[in-house]
């Protein structure tokens, strides 16, 4: 499998089952950190994050362009039908858009509605 993207995760993502249940496999990525956005929670809808991740909320990032606001969080590669699986899995709470992290990468990540 090949790394056609980078994807900025920061929540349910990173947990070893839902990588598992969105990919099929668990994924290994590097820290880095996402300015200009904050972290709220939203109820989580889909039956099957809160049994794979125990919780009945999960973060949603919002951009609010302050420099002084960063979320850490993990930058995993994904090829394109894996980024297509996580569309489909983020639906419908989040949209995709493109980000420059703190450390200059580009990357997707996703964003509350």
């Amino acid at each position: 499998m090949g790394a056609d993207h980078l994807l900025f995760t920061y929540g349910t993502l990173q947990d070893p089952q839902v990588q598992l249940d969105v990919f099929g496999r668990r994924l290994t990525g590097t820290d880095d950190v996402l300015g200009g956005f904050t972290v709220d929670y939203v109820e989580i809808v889909d039956p099957r994050v809160g049994e794979a991740t125990r919780r009945s909320v999960q973060p949603a990032l919002r951009e609010t362009g302050q420099h002084l606001d960063n979320v850490t969080g993990t930058v995993l590669p994904v090829d394109d039908d894996e980024l297509d699986a996580c569309d489909e899995y983020q639906a419908p709470l989040y949209r995709r858009v493109a980000v420059v992290l703190r450390s200059g990468r580009r990357a997707w990540a996703y964003v509350s509605h």
